[in-house]
């Protein structure tokens, strides 16, 4: 059997990784303490990103040293996921203090603290993103696959309060809100694509919120319910991915929340599953599977042809290694529902959504990634 020659590959990772110490404090010595209110996007810091570059140079040696096939910056000039992007183009701001969040960061004990918010303050339009900028460098850096994240469209809609928090900013009308928004994205993904990116991932919490029940009123105050909303972010991507290249593959990854250990939901993929699997115009998912929150596997039924699923069953919340035959055991649950070679192994998240990462360390993160590998060579063939 040929080697799989599309992503997402057998063993692929989501995006983020764990900042070293040396990053993190020329961060600090550079731009000051990370506040609720400072350092939100990119920061434009010409010393530190060239130190940056050279942490980007030795964490895309370490995908290369377990054995992956793509390849990303690991993050690492962002303060947290979703903000680079959104705080380069106009119209946003956020904080963290002092803001009323519907969504909360949780432990098993009991709820922590409130999600960022962003404010629509202004009219959304696009400027050239320190994304791509990031991008030229990994590409021009990596002979893997360079993989760019970014956050779905859902997530700047969801994390602005939806309905009202949108009406009543800049906007009178959600749906001049989503053209904009949606305008500012065609122009992002244009500009990633003139720079050579052909693996892209759209990193996503909304949808699977919707499978939470005890969001459900949250969605209902929107104006709609779940299943309303879920049609609208499907319609919502597809526009957005309207007019790629062909040879540009898309995948989403879905997750219930990943903060330093916490998360934010919980709900298996049953009420989402058929939409987002066939009515979402992308080639690939990485879906959240290291706990029982996520649901059973049954979800993948709805599964088409042509499309790959990356197992999130090696979870990036603690330190503990994963078994080789746990894994196997896991991927093999999941070939009840759909065909092993549209399946895939990865990490539930990122090792780090944020500066300060998961609590496991640079070596444990080495780790894990190496475990993917080695797994993915014994299930497939094709690996």
């Amino acid at each position: 059997m040929p080697m799989r020659d599309a992503p997402p590959f057998r063993a692929d990772h989501v995006g983020s990784l764990l900042r070293p110490a040396g990053l993190k404090e020329a961060r600090v010595r550079l731009l000051g303490p990370d506040t609720a209110e400072s350092n939100l996007g990119p920061h434009g810091n010409e010393e530190l990103a060239k130190i940056e570059d050279g942490f980007v140079r030795d964490v895309i040696a370490l995908q290369k040293r377990v054995g992956l096939r793509s390849a990303t910056d690991g993050e690492f000039r962002r303060r947290s996921w979703f903000s680079e992007l959104t705080m380069t183009w106009e119209g946003f701001s956020a904080t963290r203090q002092g803001a009323s969040s519907p969504f909360s960061w949780r432990n098993e004990e009991s709820r922590q603290q409130d999600f960022t918010v962003v404010w629509v303050e202004g009219k959304i339009r696009w400027r050239p993103s320190a994304v791509v900028r990031a991008f030229e460098f990994l590409k021009a850096n990596t002979d893997a696959e360079p993989k760019v994240t970014i956050p779905a469209p859902p997530v700047v809609y969801c994390f602005a309060g939806g309905d009202p928090g949108v009406v009543g900013s800049a906007y009178d009308d959600v749906d001049a809100f989503w053209e904009d928004l949606v305008a500012a994205y065609r122009q992002e993904l244009a500009a990633l694509t003139a720079a050579g990116a052909r693996y892209i991932q759209l990193d996503d919490v909304a949808i699977p919120f919707l499978c939470d029940p005890t969001y459900e009123d949250v969605f209902r105050s929107w104006g709609s319910g779940p299943q309303a909303v879920l049609a609208e972010y499907a319609r919502r991507i597809n526009q957005c991915l309207e007019g790629l290249p062909a040879d540009v593959t898309v995948t989403m990854h879905q997750c219930r929340g990943n903060r330093e250990g916490l998360w934010a939901a919980a709900g298996g993929y049953d009420p989402v599953a058929e939409v987002l699997f066939n009515e979402i115009n992308v080639q690939g998912y990485f879906l959240e599977y290291d706990t029982p929150r996520a649901g059973t596997f049954e979800p993948l039924r709805f599964l088409p042809a042509g499309k790959v699923v990356a197992l999130g069953i090696v979870s990036t919340k603690g330190p503990t290694l994963e078994s080789a035959d746990h894994l196997k055991r896991r991927i093999d649950d999941a070939a009840r529902y759909a065909p092993l070679e549209r399946l895939a192994v990865a990490p539930q998240c990122g090792f780090a959504s944020s500066v300060k990462g998961n609590p496991l360390t640079e070596a444990d993160e080495e780790a894990k990634l190496a475990r993917m590998a080695e797994v993915a060579r014994d299930v497939w063939a094709d690996a």
